[in-house]
C-alpha cells in the first residue's frame, strides 16, 4: 500500500505544471495576449519574460514563475483570456500535459449560412463573453446581447457588435460579414490585426465618441516669458539630472484653474447618472509609444513642485516606452494633457479621455508677429484647444477655465503664488 501511493506520488510529480493568467490588478478580469516571448519547446528560467498581456488599464510583461521547459502555449496573440485560465503548461520532455478543459465540451455545430442573419441562441448558462463596457453600450442602445452574434474569439462581442446590431433592421441581429478577401501577390494592400494597444485605443475612442457630447474652445497663448523662465531654468534642470520641458508648467497652470472651476476636475458616471467631483487632483498626461497612444498619471499632482513634476513625467514616459507601466500608473487620471510636441500643429479637437470631463490640448510654440501696444511685435506664440463633455461644462464655464489657464501661461510667476 505505501509502496503504491509513493509511485502514484512520484506520477503526480512527473505531471507537467500549468501556469494561469493571474490577478493583475483590482477591477481586472480578463486580458489580451499581445505577444509571446516564447514557443512550444523553449527551455527558460525563472523570471524570464514569457509573454506580453494587456488589460482594459495596462500592458504587463508576465515572467516564468519557474525554470523548465515550455511544453503548451494555451492562448494564440490576441486572444483574450480571463484570470485564472491556463496560459502556459511547463515541463520537461516526455511528461504528461494536462488535458484542456475545452476538449471535454461537446463540439459546436458549425456556422449558420452566411446569408442569414438569425442569431445564435443564447447558451444555457446565460455565459455572455462581453466586457463591462459593451453591456453598459448595449443597454444604451437597447440591444439584447444573448441574440448577437459575436465577432471575436469565443464568440466575445465587442462594441462594434453592438453598433451594427443597434443600426439593423431588427435591432437583434447582426448580418455575417463577408468572408476576407485575399490580396494577391504583389499586391499593394497590407492588412493588420487589431489588437493589443490599438485595439483598445479603438474601443475607448470610439466610447468616449460616442458617449460625451463633445465640443472645443480654441485660444491663442503669448507663452514669451513661460519660454524665457524655462530657458532660465534649464541649466538648474541640468545640474539636477532633469529634462525640464514645458509639461510642468502647463500641470502647474490647469491645477490652478482646476481649483477656481473644480467641476472640471471630475468624470461622470453614466450608470448611476452622477457627476463625481474629485477632491485630488491626479493628472493624465498622454504618451506616444511606438504602439499608440498611453496615457500615464501623474497622481497628487498637486502636492508636487516643479522639479518633481518633471522628473515624474519623464520617468512615466520612459516607462511606458519601455511597456513597464504599473496598473497604478495608468489609472485614475481626473484630467487629461495631450501633446504632441514641436508637431502639435496649429489646434486640433482633442477627444475625451471618458469618464473624465474635459482634455486640453498643447500645441506647437512659435514665433509669430501680434500687435502689442499698437506695435508689430515677435512673440512666441501657441493655441491650446479645450474639449469639454457638454453634458456637464456649459459653454462659458469652459471659455473662462481656458482664459484662466491662458492667464496662468501668460504670466508663470502667478502659478507659484499661493491663492485663497
Amino acid at each position: 500500500m505505501t509502496a503504491g501511493l509513493a509511485t502514484e506520488a512520484t506520477r503526480e510529480e512527473t505531471m507537467a505544471r500549468e501556469f494561469k493568467l493571474p490577478d493583475i490588478g483590482e477591477g481586472v478580469h480578463e486580458g489580451e495576449v499581445v505577444k509571446w516571448f516564447v514557443k512550444e519547446g523553449d527551455a527558460v528560467k525563472e523570471n524570464d519574460p514569457v509573454v506580453e498581456v494587456m488589460t482594459d488599464k495596462v500592458t504587463v510583461q508576465i515572467p516564468s514563475p519557474v525554470t523548465g521547459k515550455i511544453l503548451q502555449l494555451r492562448a494564440k496573440e490576441g486572444e483574450v483570456v480571463k484570470v485564472g485560465s491556463t496560459l502556459i503548461v511547463f515541463g520537461e520532455a516526455g511528461e504528461a500535459v494536462p488535458t484542456r478543459p475545452e476538449a471535454a465540451r461537446p463540439t459546436a455545430p458549425p456556422p449558420a449560412p452566411a446569408r442569414t442573419v438569425a442569431p445564435p441562441a443564447p447558451s444555457p448558462t446565460g455565459d455572455i463573453l462581453a466586457a463591462p463596457a459593451v453591456r453598459r453600450l448595449a443597454k444604451e442602445l437597447n440591444v439584447n446581447l444573448a441574440a448577437i452574434r459575436g465577432s471575436g474569439p469565443q464568440g466575445r462581442l465587442s462594441e462594434d457588435d453592438v453598433r451594427k446590431a443597434a443600426h439593423g433592421p431588427a435591432r437583434t441581429t447582426v448580418v455575417a460579414p463577408p468572408p476576407a478577401v485575399a490580396v494577391a501577390p504583389g499586391g499593394s494592400e497590407q492588412r493588420i490585426p487589431i489588437h493589443g494597444l490599438r485595439k483598445r485605443i479603438f474601443e475607448k475612442m470610439a466610447k468616449s465618441n460616442v458617449t460625451a457630447a463633445h465640443f472645443t474652445y480654441v485660444e491663442e497663448v503669448d507663452m514669451t516669458q513661460l519660454v524665457h523662465l524655462r530657458d532660465h531654468l534649464k541649466p538648474t534642470a541640468d545640474r539636477k539630472g532633469v529634462k525640464l520641458t514645458f509639461l510642468p508648467f502647463f500641470v502647474k497652470a490647469i491645477l490652478a484653474a482646476l481649483v477656481e472651476f473644480p467641476t472640471l476636475n471630475a468624470s461622470v458616471d453614466d450608470e448611476r447618472g452622477e457627476i463625481v467631483v474629485k477632491g485630488y487632483y491626479n493628472i493624465g498626461i498622454a504618451t506616444a509609444t511606438d504602439e499608440g497612444l498611453t496615457v500615464t498619471v501623474v497622481h497628487d499632482a498637486d502636492k508636487k513642485g516643479l522639479w518633481d513634476l518633471a522628473k515624474e513625467i519623464e520617468r512615466l514616459a520612459a516607462a511606458a516606452r519601455d511597456k513597464k507601466l504599473s496598473l497604478q500608473e495608468v489609472q485614475g487620471s481626473t484630467f487629461t494633457i495631450t501633446s504632441l510636441g514641436k508637431e502639435g500643429g496649429i489646434f486640433a479637437t482633442p477627444i475625451i479621455n471618458w469618464p473624465e470631463v474635459a482634455i486640453l490640448g498643447i500645441h506647437k510654440i512659435e514665433k509669430r508677429p501680434v500687435v502689442r501696444d499698437d506695435q508689430i511685435a515677435i512673440r512666441e506664440m501657441m493655441y491650446m484647444s479645450c474639449s469639454f463633455d457638454h453634458r456637464v461644462v456649459d459653454g462659458h464655464v469652459g471659455a473662462a477655465f481656458v482664459q484662466a489657464v491662458r492667464n496662468y501661461l501668460e504670466h508663470p510667476a502667478t502659478i507659484f503664488v499661493e491663492t485663497g
